[in-house]
């Protein structure tokens, strides 16, 4: 049945992760769903007979090479991927410490090329499935002040994406990056998002980029870009067909 594809949602305990496999799991879909902690996602979807929750460290490739043997072991099979996985990081370019601007690079970027490394090679193997990687509309335009880095992780996922699309068409696979703009979830909250250790928002650059910022139209260049690839601004993806 077409219903039974199995599907392996990273950063699925909350926002738009948990939506997806709330409703993937009402459709008779199976999936595989990853979080910081199993009880997250246990406390967030409940018990399911084609459910399947692990706690994975994304940014270790040894514990994602894990949870992809255990959803293979669990369901036979994956189909498609979903690199949801991601948390913004508040803070000037120049506020930013090493550790805090390799940290979202660790997490947004690389925790899910760990997921393409151990997965990819499955769809190979059967000669279908699908990889969404889910961008920002910060990937796709990077003017927000004080998300520079954050955006800087989404430029990567969207360039890396376009590459796996044409290395995955071959085999069959196709590949989508998705671009969201503004909806509804827990980003802006605690555990999701991420303020620079030395950001003081009542004096810092930071106020002062955003008050400069908001004196500006804000979306004139997300508009101009739009405007200039002649895409819908509402949902944009690249896929391989």
């Amino acid at each position: 049945m077409e219903t039974q594809k199995v599907w392996f949602v990273t950063g699925a305990s909350k926002g738009l992760g948990l939506y997806l496999v709330k409703e993937l799991l009402n459709q008779g879909y199976q999936v595989v769903a990853t979080s910081r902690t199993r009880q997250a996602l246990s406390d967030a979807v409940g018990d399911h007979p084609n459910f399947l929750p692990l706690e994975v460290n994304l940014t270790d490739d040894a514990a994602v090479a894990g949870a992809v043997s255990s959803a293979i072991d669990y369901f036979g099979r994956i189909d498609v991927l979903v690199n949801n996985a991601g948390y913004g990081q508040i803070g000037a370019i120049e506020e930013l410490s090493d550790a805090e601007a390799r940290r979202n690079f660790d997490v947004n970027v690389f925790g899910s090329l760990n997921a393409i490394r151990h997965i990819a090679p499955q769809l190979r193997q059967q000669q279908s499935g699908h990889i969404f990687n889910i961008a920002s509309i910060g990937g796709f335009a990077g003017n927000f002040p004080a998300f520079g880095v954050y955006c800087a992780t989404k430029f990567a996922v969207a360039g890396f994406t376009e590459a796996l699309a044409e290395e995955m068409a071959p085999f069959g696979v196709h590949t989508t990056l998705v671009y969201p703009g503004y909806f509804r979830t827990d980003f802006l909250r605690s555990g999701s998002i991420t303020r620079s250790s030395v950001t003081n928002f009542s004096s810092t650059t930071f106020m002062r980029l955003y008050s400069f910022r908001t004196k500006r139209k804000p979306y004139s260049s997300i508009s101009s870009k739009i405007s200039k690839k002649n895409i819908s601004p509402i949902s944009t993806s690249s896929a391989a067909n």
